[in-house]
């Protein structure tokens, strides 16, 4: 957290072969650690929350992946599921999504 705060997230950093900002390295980092967080909390219903930042960086970053925002219905969790492949599509999500449904998942 120290590293992520003092750093300029303009500088270029390069790391397992390509080259980013430090700033694009961290939101990486935070969409990742967001992911996994929610994985291993999915069936604990008295585990904390992520931090409203961890799934709003998921959000973004999936948008990004898909070219346009998710339907607004969908709650961060299932987007970040659905869109990493954590959880398929129903059969009623890809018929509202139409051919935009073969898209999914986003990343894995």
């Amino acid at each position: 957290m120290h590293a992520a705060h003092a750093a300029d997230p303009t500088r270029r950093v390069a790391t397992q072969g390509h080259v980013l900002t430090a700033g694009d390295l961290i939101a990486t980092l935070a969409v990742e650690a967001t992911v996994h967080h929610l994985d291993l909390t999915h069936r604990l219903p008295l585990a904390p929350a992520p931090s409203p930042e961890g799934p709003a960086a998921v959000r973004a970053a999936l948008d990004g992946l898909f070219g346009r925002p998710a339907p607004p219905e969908w709650r961060d969790d299932h987007y970040a599921r659905v869109g990493t492949g954590r959880t398929v599509l129903t059969d009623a999500e890809r018929a509202a999504l139409g051919a935009a449904a073969d898209r999914f998942p986003l990343f894995g």
